[in-house]
């Protein structure tokens, strides 16, 4: 996977303030906010960054916690997985393995009934959403 990278003002040219915002500086939309939460069109999401194919909307779930739920990118290798001890808390960071982007978080042991128990939070501001075609 070929890696794509830009300057911030490239960055900035291309993005909106609020995209720039959680993209490029890490930021989080407001909960229950995002064009995605609640969406169950059927397709795959991409990074509005730069278009990688990051989920599909059959690991899509609804956690009720105010972000899109994934239980599982579309392809390991589309996301990357740092550690993240930002704002007093031990998480995991995930970001586009293409642009590194931000994207969200990942969070283990919760209990969801899902393949993997594992739920990716995912800031609908970091995806665009392409819907299946038929």
């Amino acid at each position: 996977m070929e890696k794509i990278r830009k300057s911030e003002e490239e960055w900035k040219a291309q993005l909106t303030p609020e995209e720039y915002h959680v993209l490029r500086e890490a930021g989080t939309e407001r909960p229950f906010t995002g064009e995605y939460t609640d969406t169950r069109t059927v397709g795959v999401y991409r990074c509005r960054a730069c278009g990688t194919e990051l989920f599909r909307s059959e690991a899509k779930f609804d956690s009720h916690c105010g972000w899109p739920s994934f239980f599982a990118p579309a392809e390991s290798e589309a996301v990357v997985l740092l550690e993240d001890r930002s704002h007093g808390m031990a998480r995991t960071e995930v970001r586009c393995a293409t642009c590194d982007s931000h994207l969200g978080h990942v969070f283990e042991g919760e209990g969801y009934p899902t393949p993997t128990d594992q739920r990716y939070c995912i800031n609908s501001i970091s995806l665009t959403l392409e819907p299946a075609e038929g």
